[in-house]
This record gives C-alpha cells, structure tokens and sequence, in this order.
C-alpha cells in the first residue's frame, strides 16, 4: 500500500458510481484507509449495497443519491457531505461511468450516444465545478478522474465511450494548468482490466466487436483482472500528500508509483501526447 492509514483518517472521499464496480472498490479501499467516504451514485440499491460492504469493514460511508448529469444535484451532494462530515470534499474520485453503445456510429440512436458524453464527460466536469471552489479557497485538494485505454488505438464501435473518456482526459490536463498557482492536483487514472458490468456488456456485444477485445473481457472474467490492492496503491497515492508535484498527468495501474514518488516529469510526460510517440 502506497499510503499509511493515517494519513486518510480526517479526509473526506467523495467517489461518483460509488455503488459498483471500481468506484466502489475505491471508497471501500479509501474507508479501509480511514478516510471519511461519501457514496455517490443513481441507484439507491447499489449504494445501499456499497454501504452494507464498508459497515462490514469495519467502517463507515456517507450515502448520496444523485445523478452526475445535474450540476444542481452535485452542488447539493457537496454541501450535504460539509455538512454531515464538517468539512469541505479533500478528494474527489470520479469513477461514474457508462459503456454507451457498443455498436456502430450510424446503427447508434443518436440519444444512447449522446448520454455518454452526459455521463463520463459531463459528470467529470460538474464534480469538479462542485469540489474545486472549496479546494481552491483552502489551496488544497485532489482529484482522480478513471479513464480506460485513452492513450491506445481505438477500437470498434467503442466510439462514444472512447471519446467521453479521451475527452475527459484533455479536460484534466487543460484543468491542471489553471489550478497550476492553487495547489490543487488533478489527474487521470487508468485502473487496467477489472471485472466489471462492462466486462459483461463486451462480452453481450461480441459479434459487433473486434475479436481480441472479446477475449480479453472473457480473461478479465475469468482472472477478475487487476488485483483491488494494486489499483488502491495508485489511487492512494494520487489521493495523498506524496503526489503534490504531479498533476495533469495520465497515471496507468503499471506504473511504478514508487518511483513516481520522487520523479520530476517533463510538462509532456504521462499525458494523451505519448499516444503520438
């Protein structure tokens, strides 16, 4: 683990799609940590469930019904968790997310593909616009936006969930420049393979898909994918105090974070750009 407990026990983690899939495998991670964990998600289910699975951690978690899709409903999920935690968001995680259609552009109703851009793009922008007011003011804060394969080759019939994720990673490398002077980091990650609902969807969809994306979700279900332990080291530490030096940067779970640590990057290293190289 990248982090001690410690260092979370007075932190406030905010994780959008907190009910399932990696956002809940973060805010169950991050309240294992000690943080102080609020649950955000559409389905009063799901992060009922979430809630259920962190109580038998031997934790806590605050739980917030809301649709990232509405500014106004982010806005008052901030305020909620100030209120109830007394205290301003210190990390912010923005894992909700959806497949979109996975088929072609031109058979895609135009709606389904415009939902996409609601959820994965637009949500990471109004979580941000939510928590970067209090962040900036105490010149604190950080935010992890999960992105999947921004940086490889495009892949059939991925093409709105492929640009709202490229498209939230171009929006976190132009958001770290402005917050450059507030001390305030913000970057992307990319958790690897993990065994997911949209492992399943790929696999539903696999006579419109590339044949080497089908076997990789069906080995992803068979191995699980990335170990839990090994996304939570990364996000710890993008989440903690050891990372202030990096931020607009595209983190994979490969990296060495170790290292990462106490490496200066050049301004164009770990960013969308090196998919150019």
């Amino acid at each position: 683990m990248s982090t001690s407990t410690s260092e979370f026990r007075h932190k406030t983690v905010l994780v959008t799609g907190g009910g399932r899939g990696i956002g809940k495998r973060f805010a169950l991670g991050f309240a294992r940590l000690g943080a102080r964990v609020a649950l955000l998600g559409r389905s009063k289910a799901e992060i009922d469930l979430a809630h259920i699975e962190i109580e038998q951690a031997g934790a806590n978690a605050l739980r917030i019904r809301a649709d990232v899709t509405d500014p106004e409903q982010l806005a008052l999920a901030v305020d909620r968790v100030k209120v109830v935690f007394g205290g301003a968001v210190d990390v912010l995680v923005c894992a909700a997310a959806i497949s979109g259609p996975l088929d072609s552009f031109l058979q895609t109703p135009l709606r389904a593909w415009t939902e996409t851009i609601q959820i994965n793009l637009l949500g990471v922008v109004h979580s941000c616009r939510a928590v970067l007011p209090s962040m900036v003011e105490r010149r604190s804060g950080k935010i992890i936006v999960l992105v999947c394969a921004s940086d490889e080759a495009p892949k059939l019939h991925f093409s709105a969930y492929e640009t709202s994720k490229t498209a939230a990673a171009r929006f976190v490398e132009s958001l770290a420049l402005e917050l450059a002077d507030s001390n305030v980091q913000v970057n992307c990650f990319d958790p690897g393979p993990a065994y997911t609902s949209l492992t399943d969807e790929v696999i539903r969809a696999g006579d419109r898909l590339e044949a080497k994306v089908v076997t990789a979700a069906k080995e992803t279900r068979r191995t699980g994918g990335v170990s839990p332990e090994q996304q939570l080291a990364i996000a710890s530490f993008l989440a903690s105090e050891q990372s202030n030096h990096i931020t607009g940067k595209l983190i994979h779970v490969t990296d060495d974070w170790k290292k990462l640590k106490n490496t200066t990057l050049r301004p164009d290293a770990l960013t969308l750009r090196r998919a150019q190289k």
